[in-house]
């Protein structure tokens, strides 16, 4: 009884070690994949949180001005 019941821990351990491998290696993908944008925020959130202001821009520049000449006043414009 002892000898099944160390067998369902091992088991149980050996679970979590596999979904924590797994977990492991779709993060390093996914880093690997979006590194430099994650790398570039992570840049701009550490000059805002140290008081300065984030100089870089991560955003799409096309987007970029024209959400910049809009505002609240003209958000629904052209909706019907």
């Amino acid at each position: 009884m002892l000898k099944t019941k160390l067998k369902q821990l091992g088991q149980g351990m050996t679970e979590y070690i596999i979904i924590v491998a797994l977990i492991a290696v779709a993060a390093i993908a996914i880093y690997g994949l979006f590194g430099d944008t994650i790398r570039g925020q992570m840049g701009i959130m550490t000059e805002e949180l140290a008081g300065q202001t984030g100089t870089t821009s991560m955003a799409d520049p096309d987007t970029d001005a024209a959400s910049q000449s809009r505002g609240l006043s003209d958000f629904s414009e052209g909706t019907q």
